[in-house]
């Protein structure tokens, strides 16, 4: 069971959420950057409660939070520089969560047979973006398409070396949300895209703060 401090945090969390997208439909710019940046405090703060800084793992997982957090500050911005500024941050973020888990412990093959699977779905992601992608953006979203898939399959060896499952669950969820910026930002932007990517984006960086509480010492 969550301590009521730790449950605050998912409340928090799950309220300005909430807020977020009310406000996002309704084009509320003040709103959407409180309520964002709310939302992104509490997953961080869920992580410092699960006492988070008192191991080596909680700490790199404390710090691939930080930086999701400052990526949902940067991306309040469509301009392209906040973007690209936006997009390496949680590139970051998941070479952060992927460091997490081989220091946690994995079992590589485990994890080599997940880049597989992973491959043939950057591959697939790669085709229906890079029509849309020019200049800078091609190398960037290239490299973030990859970190991810090397942040899945160590997520899976995670779990395959016996780590709690919702640093799977945490890691796929992630990478789904992924998706729904995508195409909101290169696609078809639209409050649809929001509407279930920020609840799945959100979630994940719950679930992957709760990790913490089970991470090695």
């Amino acid at each position: 069971l969550m301590s009521p401090p730790a449950l605050a945090c998912v409340v928090a969390c799950a309220g300005c959420v909430a807020w977020l997208l009310l406000a996002d439909r309704r084009g509320w710019a003040a709103g959407r950057a409180l309520f964002k940046t709310g939302a992104a405090a509490a997953f961080v703060a869920l992580a410092v409660v699960l006492d988070a800084t008192a191991t080596a793992h909680g700490r790199t997982v404390l710090l691939a939070l930080a930086l999701g957090a400052l990526g949902d500050v940067l991306l309040l911005s469509r301009r392209e520089p906040a973007f690209l500024a936006g997009l390496g941050a949680f590139l970051l973020s998941h070479a952060a969560y992927a460091l997490a888990f081989w220091r946690a412990g994995v079992d590589p093959a485990a994890a080599a047979m997940a880049g597989v699977p992973a491959a043939a779905v950057g591959v697939a992601v790669w085709r229906w973006l890079s029509p849309h992608l020019q200049g800078p953006m091609r190398p960037a979203v290239a490299l973030y398409v990859a970190v991810i898939l090397v942040m899945c399959a160590a997520a899976t060896g995670r779990v395959a070396a016996g780590g709690p499952g919702l640093a799977l669950a945490g890691a796929l969820l992630f990478a789904l949300s992924d998706l729904s910026v995508a195409r909101d930002r290169f696609i078809a932007p639209g409050f649809v895209n929001r509407l279930w990517g920020w609840p799945t984006y959100f979630g994940a960086q719950l679930l992957l703060a709760a990790t913490v509480a089970a991470g090695p010492a």
